[in-house]
């Protein structure tokens, strides 16, 4: 891993999930009241860690075995759940909020790339009061037409491009190997947060992976 990588980024895209919030808490908690209302036996906690990142449909149909009629009711039940008070369960990553204000400051335009549901993002960002440092925010769409990471990452730079914004030196910042490879489909870096819900084989063909957010503004701001 190269830990000295000091370029000029002209755009960053942040994942939102174990990267900028730690949402675990009130993830696991929706997960948990959703695999009982479907009556499937709920899976330890440590197995729940590995549905936070990838759209949830295809967690349910991979990591339970559920059909896609099946795992898309289950998402259904999840999200109204979820909705409830779940998404506010959650914290902002310490250092986080003078990383992203030192990146404002300095001019580069931030994107928000996530498998949440677009809606319910821009909900969250306005509850923790971080809608305003971000000039595009990319979650999936409603009806999940958009929700692979790759047109997610995709979706962001052509409304970043749309606004005029130069997305020729853009950057992804996540945690999970979604991240690095949504981010890939485009020609696009990525650099793996180890704070985040992967485990260090994701981010095996990330450009770098840093420790801390004084870390990742060395790398980001310079």
């Amino acid at each position: 891993m190269n830990h000295s990588v000091s370029r000029s980024w002209s755009c960053v895209l942040f994942d939102l999930d174990g990267t900028i919030l730690d949402s675990a808490p009130g993830i696991i908690d929706s997960l948990v009241d959703t695999f009982k209302h479907v009556g499937l036996p709920v899976p330890p906690r440590d197995e729940l860690m590995h549905y936070i990142g990838p759209p949830l449909h295809v967690s349910f149909q991979e990591r339970a075995g559920m059909s896609e009629s099946e795992a898309r009711q289950t998402l259904d039940i999840y999200r109204s759940d979820y909705r409830k008070d779940g998404a506010f369960d959650a914290a902002i990553f310490p250092g986080i909020i003078g990383l992203l204000e030192s990146l404002v400051q300095g001019g580069v335009p931030l994107a928000i790339a996530t498998s949440k549901p677009h809606s319910q993002t821009e909900r969250i960002l306005e509850h923790f009061d971080i809608t305003k440092f971000f000039t595009v925010v990319s979650g999936a769409s409603e009806d999940e037409q958009r929700s692979s990471k790759a047109d997610i990452v995709g979706y962001a730079l052509s409304q970043l491009s749309a606004g005029n914004v130069d997305t020729s030196r853009a950057v992804m910042v996540g945690d999970r190997i979604y991240d690095v490879e949504g981010a890939a489909a485009h020609g696009v870096p990525a650099i793996i947060v180890e704070w985040g819900y992967g485990s260090p084989a994701e981010a095996s063909g990330a450009l770098a992976t840093v420790y801390s957010a004084d870390q990742l503004r060395e790398m980001l701001v310079g």
